[in-house]
């Protein structure tokens, strides 16, 4: 007996929003174990860190750490909460101070003062879907860390679903964020 309906026919997914996220790792339903996120209204997993990535992110921490220390926290691989239905962990979220230490909840986006994400196989994801999701929250600086290809991708003006404008640097290069313009960030801490 055949299927009523075609088999490659697609189905509506449920989509899911912060609340329920929480809800669901409350009841026990998503646990530690479950490395996933939320993005877009989907549960994803995130993909398993090989040794150039947590390099990076070990690295890398430790460095933005030095260099914010006082002026912004610097939080690695940590949610923060895009309502209705986005819940990422960025590799690098940059954050104004909290007094309560972000106890509470988690960092918004008035929070975010820098993204970072770090890419070795996760570029397509971290460029197309992540972008959209971090532009619609209007996170106004994004960087891409390219292990591959050894650049950072600068995300920044948001607009809607998208950033404006792109740029593309290299190891020897220093940067500067747009929340704090007098710290001067060195991408090869960042990339090597």
């Amino acid at each position: 007996m055949q299927p009523s309906f075609p088999i490659t026919a697609e189905l509506p997914l449920k989509r899911w929003t912060v609340d329920d996220y929480h809800r669901m790792i409350a009841a026990g339903i998503l646990t530690l174990d479950d490395r996933v996120e939320l993005l877009d209204g989907q549960i994803v997993e995130m993909v398993p860190q090989e040794p150039p990535h947590a390099s990076r992110v070990d690295e890398g921490g430790d460095y933005l750490k030095q260099l914010f220390a006082g002026r912004a926290k610097v939080r690695v691989q940590l949610p923060i909460t895009l309502a209705p239905g986005s819940e990422p962990e960025p590799d690098f979220a940059i954050v104004r101070i909290d007094e309560n230490r972000y106890r509470d909840r988690h960092p918004s986006p008035d929070d975010v003062l820098l993204l970072i994400e770090v890419s070795d196989s996760t570029l397509k994801r971290d460029r197309d879907r992540k972008a959209k999701i971090y532009a619609r929250a209007g996170i106004r600086d994004y960087w891409i860390v390219d292990i591959n290809r050894r650049q950072v991708i600068v995300l920044q003006d948001p607009q809607e679903e998208s950033y404006q404008v792109e740029r593309i640097f290299s190891e020897a290069d220093q940067l500067v964020t747009l929340c704090c313009p007098e710290i001067v960030i060195e991408l090869s801490y960042l990339i090597l």
